[in-house]
């Protein structure tokens, strides 16, 4: 339903143009918004017309119209005074309020369209008519949800719609209380820089939310698809970029479905087989130099420099023995020789597979 405060500002519209005053009214009686005082005289006049087969009706100085949509009587508009071309100038103040109606009736109609469509609600056949219906075009396109955390998900897709330059292909939504939904057309992006082009969005609503109104979220996108249907898929790829993301990649404000890699993989296994692997790298005890925030430290770095102790050494600042004590000792501690590629290899992905199994556990 159109809001007063619409309502009213139309109203003040016709008026500032027109010089006359108008009321818009239910169909019992009731005022929706007016420019003009209205007592409960005008009210019973409103409701007989209302209940009459007449169109437009006169009585002293007010013209009464019927506002109808598809047939149905949606409100009544009243205008005082008499000016020239006052029966006309009222039959344009019914257009321009239909006109209103109408546009907001589509707008909520392609919303609660697009979340169908996103949640996958809709048979084909119904979704390509109501598509057509609502003038949406099949074109390539991005799905994005923006994890808002604790914030007001109507208050960050206002914002999401004031700072993402959105284009007549593209629809802001919400599908739970939780997220905000950004279906965006990616019609004009070269092929070429298609990959650099959806990270660079996914930054710009990150650092956007965050500049403009210091709202922190996380941005999961999915793949490119060019068919309505298919636009559940990318939906359902941009959630599990996130889920999966919070789990493996927690200090990435932004995370693409088709770049989570091997985190993907791990976070569709069954516990039992995480159990089972686990065990089998480590044994029954899971060793307690994980929980060591230098240990992990000097192997996150080391893998971040692909197994190479001199370099390894000089980011931490440390001589080249002693690192390589360090990874002796753990070494010792967990039974794998992280120096050698298969070794790393193993760890690196129990690791992630502990990870999973403390996200899924809690």
């Amino acid at each position: 339903m159109i809001s007063t405060q619409k309502l009213l500002n139309c109203l003040n519209e016709i008026k500032e143009i027109t010089k006359l005053d108008l009321a818009l009214f239910h169909d019992n009686g009731k005022v929706a918004a007016a420019t003009m005082s209205v007592d409960a005289r005008l009210e019973s006049i409103v409701s007989e017309f209302a209940s009459s087969e007449a169109e437009q009706q006169t009585y002293m100085d007010y013209l009464f119209y019927k506002v109808n949509i598809e047939n149905d009587m949606e409100y009544i508009l009243v205008t005082e005074g008499v000016v020239e071309n006052s029966f006309v100038i009222g039959q344009m103040a019914v257009c321009q309020i239909r006109n209103l109606i109408l546009s907001k009736a589509e707008t909520y109609d392609r919303n609660n369209f697009i979340q169908n469509v996103l949640l996958g609600n809709l048979l084909t056949v119904d979704l390509y008519g109501r598509a057509k219906r609502l003038h949406i075009e099949a074109k390539p396109r991005v799905t994005y949800v923006i994890d808002t955390g604790n914030k007001s998900t109507d208050m960050v897709m206002e914002l999401v719609k004031n700072l993402s330059d959105l284009k007549a292909g593209d629809f802001v939504t919400s599908v739970d209380e939780h997220s905000v939904v950004l279906v965006k057309d990616v019609s004009y992006i070269e092929e070429d820089d298609m990959d650099e082009e959806l990270e660079g969005i996914a930054v710009s609503l990150v650092d956007n939310l965050h500049m403009e109104a210091m709202v922190k979220v996380r941005v999961g996108y999915g793949n490119v698809v060019t068919q309505i249907p298919d636009m559940a898929q990318s939906y359902q790829e941009a959630k599990m970029a996130l889920e999966v993301g919070k789990v493996f990649y927690a200090s990435m404000d932004t995370i693409s479905y088709g770049k989570l890699g091997i985190g993907r993989l791990i976070y569709q296994l069954p516990m039992s087989l995480c159990d089972m692997f686990i065990k089998e790298v480590f044994g029954d005890t899971i060793p307690d130099i994980l929980e060591d925030e230098e240990a992990m430290s000097t192997i996150n770095k080391f893998f971040e420099n692909n197994l190479n102790i001199s370099e390894t050494a000089r980011q931490l600042y440390v001589h080249r023995n002693t690192l390589v004590y360090r990874l002796e000792r753990i070494e010792k501690a967990i039974g794998l020789d992280i120096r050698s590629f298969d070794d790393a290899m193993t760890f690196r992905i129990a690791i992630m597979v502990l990870a999973h199994m403390k996200a899924t556990r809690n």
